[in-house]
């Protein structure tokens, strides 16, 4: 993988619970919270992903510079239309220096305690007044967004369980104990393709676009720095590969599966249809998000979801055959005690989820 969604906090855990063999919960918080070998950061698309270390520079400034510079533009247009500060650029130059000095003894505190201490924290955006969903949303976490995308801050120690997100604020050189120290745009973009199609690959130039929230110019200079090599992918259609990667596959025996909401495999690509096959209406919520689903030899064939009591079901689209049905329920079976009565709500659930 080249990196975990962390937008549903439960998603990270369940995404390496089904690629780690006997992994804890304390396993990878150590990871994330004491040896601090993954980081949870803004990047690709406006989305929270867990990142490793190693590439935490390369998605700086091949994803997140250009999500925090949106960011910035929004929260200072918001803020003026809303009334509460006539010169929004000012207004966030001003709050953003008073956050990092709040943090630059290496403390950690969260959004309502900074909201507390600085007073340009304070204050709510309206949105979607029109809708039943509107409502008044907090400047302040917005501010520490748009930091955060911009490699100042981080999400560094949890406050809730492992299915909650209260995150604590750190600046990025005090969590990390260094200097993020970015590269050049150019290679950190190749680097993050480069990942990509070591993970993924083969893919379309739409596959990868889309992942990685930039354009068609950046990506194709992104394939030549990396000498990806062109492989036909059937019907007219040309894919990527990294060009050691030029070999066929050994073929593996069916396997199953069940994955969290916006887990990397299912999220991993832009033209999905050779695995999700007829079932994106299910799987999918009108926004793009996936749910909760059950693999059977490399394609999406349902999804799965808890009773009251916690245990794991299965909520199939077609007959996998008994092999098959046989595989998926053992899974069930072993995510059911692993999870051990702890229930997982999706923040983005399916129409089959919600059944």
């Amino acid at each position: 993988m080249v990196c975990l969604h962390a937008t549903d906090p439960s998603t990270v855990y369940l995404s390496a619970l089904a690629r780690v063999e006997g992994m804890q919960v304390a396993d990878l918080e150590r990871a994330l919270y004491v040896d601090r070998s993954l980081v949870k950061h803004l990047a690709m698309r406006r989305t929270l992903f867990v990142l490793p270390r190693d590439i935490l520079g390369a998605a700086q400034v091949g994803a997140s510079d250009r999500v925090a510079g949106r960011e910035r533009r929004r929260l200072v247009r918001d803020v003026e239309a809303a009334g509460l500060h006539p010169d929004g650029e000012r207004w966030l130059v001003e709050s953003s220096a008073q956050v990092l000095a709040a943090l630059s003894d290496g403390r950690e505190a969260t959004s309502s305690q900074l909201r507390i201490e600085i007073p340009l924290l304070q204050g709510t955006i309206p949105y979607a007044m029109h809708k039943s969903w509107g409502g008044h949303a907090p400047v302040g976490p917005r501010v520490l967004t748009t930091l955060s995308a911009a490699g100042h801050i981080v999400r560094a120690s949890n406050d809730g369980a492992w299915t909650t997100s209260r995150p604590r604020w750190a600046t990025m050189t005090s969590w990390l104990g260094a200097e993020l120290a970015p590269p050049a745009e150019a290679y950190g973009v190749a680097r993050l393709v480069e990942c990509w199609l070591r993970a993924f690959g083969p893919g379309t130039l739409a596959d990868i676009k889309w992942w990685l929230g930039s354009t068609v110019a950046a990506v194709r200079r992104a394939l030549s720095d990396v000498g990806a090599a062109e492989v036909d992918l059937g019907d007219s259609r040309v894919g990527y590969v990294l060009p050691d990667d030029l070999e066929p596959a050994e073929p593996v025996a069916p396997w199953p599966a069940l994955l969290p909401p916006l887990d990397p495999t299912t999220m991993g690509w832009y033209e999905r249809e050779w695995y999700l096959g007829p079932y994106k209406p299910q799987i999918f919520d009108s926004t793009g998000n996936g749910g909760p689903t059950a693999w059977w030899d490399g394609r999406i064939v349902g999804g799965w979801r808890q009773t009251d009591t916690g245990d794991v079901v299965l909520q199939l689209l077609e007959d996998v055959g008994s092999d098959g049905r046989d595989a998926l329920d053992a899974e069930a079976a072993r995510l059911s005690s692993w999870l051990n009565g702890t229930r997982m709500l999706p923040r983005f659930p399916s129409p089959l989820f919600k059944g």
